[in-house]
This record gives C-alpha cells, sequence and structure tokens, in this order.
C-alpha cells in the first residue's frame, strides 16, 4: 500500500512569504522543514493501493468546480507543537472545500478523523516537529513579521510519499 496526502497548495505572495518564514525559523531554531510546500490540508495522510478511486473523484470534480478565495491572516497554534499562518476560508471557498470532502467521503474505504473532515482548523504550517522547548521564541519569532494574503483555493494537489519526501502525483486546477 502506498501513502497518499490531499492538499490545496498555496501560491503567490503568500507561498514566498511561508517560504522564507519556515526557511529562516528552521535556521534559526534548528528544527526540520515540513516537507510540503505551503499548502492547507484537504485529507491528512491515508494509505490505499486504490488511488485510482481518489483520481477518479478529484478529476471530476476539479472539472466542475472554481477557484474560491481565501486569505492568510495572521497566526494560530495547535498546543505547543505547531505554528502555522491562519487559513481564512471564504464562505465560497469553504463551500467548495465541503463540497469535495462529501465527494471524497463516497469512497467506501476513506475515512476522516474528526478533525479532518467539513470543521477541521484551516491553517498553513510553519513549523511543527519537536518545537515545545523552543515554543515562546517560535511564536514570538514569528509574529514579528505580518501575515496578510489574498490567494486561492484553486488547486486540488495529490501528493505520494516516496523515498523519504512528499513527491507530486498529480495537480488538479479548478476553474
Amino acid at each position: 500500500m502506498d501513502r497518499y496526502v490531499i492538499v490545496c497548495a498555496i501560491g503567490g505572495a503568500a507561498l514566498k512569504f511561508h517560504e522564507k518564514l519556515t526557511s529562516s525559523v528552521c535556521y534559526k531554531f534548528n528544527k526540520r522543514r515540513t516537507k510540503l510546500p505551503a499548502h492547507f490540508t484537504i485529507k491528512a495522510p491515508f494509505e490505499t493501493d486504490r488511488i485510482e478511486d481518489v483520481e477518479d473523484v478529484l478529476e471530476k470534480f476539479s472539472a466542475s468546480s472554481h477557484r474560491t478565495s481565501i486569505e492568510l491572516k495572521g497566526y494560530g497554534r495547535f498546543r505547543q507543537d505547531v505554528v502555522y499562518m491562519a487559513v481564512n476560508m471564504s464562505p465560497e471557498a469553504k463551500k467548495v472545500h465541503d463540497d469535495l470532502i462529501f465527494q471524497l467521503e463516497k469512497i467506501s474505504w476513506m475515512k476522516f478523523k474528526r478533525n479532518e473532515g467539513r470543521n477541521k482548523v484551516f491553517h498553513c504550517t510553519i513549523v511543527s516537529k519537536k518545537i515545545k522547548n523552543n515554543f515562546g521564541e517560535i511564536w514570538n519569532y514569528v509574529n514579528k513579521y505580518p501575515c496578510d494574503f489574498n490567494e486561492y483555493f484553486d488547486n486540488i494537489s495529490l501528493y505520494s510519499w516516496k523515498n523519504n519526501t512528499w513527491v507530486l502525483l498529480k495537480r488538479y486546477e479548478l476553474a
């Protein structure tokens, strides 16, 4: 069985900002980078030997869905384990996301945890690996840099885990 993740890759100025800030935090605090580019997660990592089921859903869904506005504004955290850029979904973006989750839930073998489905906290992780010891310093550091970007939920990106990293399998563009 292979391992996959489904995300929306963040682009534009927010991507450039995320790359620079993440690199800076990881260098300054000697932390490891995430293995995915800037994104918000649609479906957390899962394993299957039937990825064609997912590809069919993503192909059909992307052909009939339109890009929508999102805003990356400010920062958030999960306990003292994760620091992230907050992703605010427009009502239209939230609807597209929830419609996609509904379609993915029709795949008999696909399971969603409580924090994965429609009511997740949308976020774009900056750092998350072993940060408890430096959490306060990292939190204060990132908050020195204003985060305020208008971008789009304009893709659904399917990644596969290969050779200890995530590799883009296919990017589905929203119209």
